[in-house]
């Protein structure tokens, strides 16, 4: 069992803390992702986990004992840097077999976890080459290979795949999670890139500021955001964002500023109705809009100039103003419309989201 918590963890530089109260629990086999912007304290909570950075107070433990003293090389652990730190000098076989020569293992042992790696990686008539002969995806399978070789209880990947081209992140992607499933053990990954923490990670930890955002599956935070930070991270394009006041007409409530004016749908209304009066952050993604028809309602409804049209082949984003603001609607590939024209835009009230203006927690 290779079980990894976090512990009220913080890691201060003088008066600069990178990391605050981070209480984490991270099951075994279990692949999370920690993902946030850059300078959100995810890569120093790594590389104390690593041991690589010390840390201020609170504790690691993993398979329940505590780690926080203990050497980089007696965690257990091994790890896959974003610049792979491959020898240049050496065959992709002596990379691989280093750790374990420095750790005076058998030869044949040796001979046969590196065999046994490259066959995982789909590497094994690389063997001989040397690290200038290899594509990027290659040199990142050997990084991979060097980290299996070992054996661990846990896995730590800090942003491996960045240095790769699109295309080939997509299938490192994939490959990254056929190798999880096939050696079952613990992996803690890092990453800015929130399309690669939701495909790959079990849960996601989104943080920001050094502080844990919210924990969860990738859907439930997709769809249950705890807060606008986390909504607005998580989705590509992302989430817009209008800033609307909370009225009461006609015995419902309605989000109005400018040129919205949404009713509020009656499950929500319970939940909103202490802001009347007030104004709040009204959320809505891309995807849940679509251009209005005759059977959409007028009260969900709203008029929008298209500034920029972006298409992608499979959807149609359509760059709109709607009186003050910018957002962004994800349509059908087959529509047809031109830059500055005028439409009518409607939303699917289920999927609309409100966050209080102070706290930015959703509501």
């Amino acid at each position: 069992m290779a079980e990894v918590v976090l512990q009220s963890l913080n890691k201060n530089f003088e008066e600069v803390y990178a990391v605050r109260d981070v209480n984490l629990t991270i099951r075994d086999k279990e692949f999370i992702v920690l993902v946030g912007p850059s300078g959100c304290g995810k890569t120093t909570t790594l590389r104390m986990v690593a041991g690589l950075e010390s840390v201020s107070s609170g504790r690691i433990l993993i398979d329940g004992k505590i780690i926080n003293d203990l050497p980089p090389m007696d965690r257990d652990i091994a790890m896959v840097f974003q610049n792979y730190a491959l020898y240049p000098h050496m065959s992709v076989y002596d990379n691989m077999a280093f750790g374990l020569k420095m750790r005076k293992f058998d030869r044949a042992d040796i001979g046969k976890r590196v065999q046994d790696a490259a066959e995982i990686l789909g590497i094994e008539q690389l063997l001989q080459r040397k690290p200038r002969q290899l594509s990027g995806g290659q040199r990142q399978r050997v990084a991979l290979g060097r980290a299996i070789v070992r054996h661990p209880q846990v896995f730590l990947f800090d942003e491996p795949l960045s240095n790769l081209d699109a295309k080939l992140r997509v299938q490192m992607r994939v490959e990254l999670k056929k190798l999880h499933d096939r050696l079952g053990t613990t992996e803690i990954y890092v990453t800015h890139d929130q399309v690669e923490a939701m495909t790959l990670g079990d849960r996601v930890v989104v943080m920001r500021d050094g502080r844990v955002q919210q924990v969860g599956e990738p859907l439930e935070l997709y769809n249950q955001p705890a807060n606008r930070f986390v909504a607005g991270f998580l989705g590509s394009p992302a989430m817009n964002f209008a800033e609307v006041q909370v009225v009461e007409e006609g015995g419902a409530l309605w989000a109005a500023d400018g040129g919205l004016r949404i009713q509020v749908p009656r499950e929500t209304a319970g939940r909103l109705a202490r802001y009347t009066g007030q104004r709040v952050t009204m959320g809505i993604r891309p995807e849940d809009l679509h251009i209005a028809t005759a059977a959409d309602p007028a009260e969900l409804g709203f008029e929008a100039v298209v500034e920029v049209i972006e298409k992608l082949g499979s959807e149609i984003l359509l760059d709109v103003a709607v009186g003050e603001y910018a957002m962004v609607a994800a349509v059908e590939p087959n529509i047809r419309v031109n830059v500055h024209e005028k439409l009518r835009l409607a939303l699917n009230p289920e999927r609309l989201h409100f966050f209080d203006p102070v706290s930015e927690a959703v509501i």
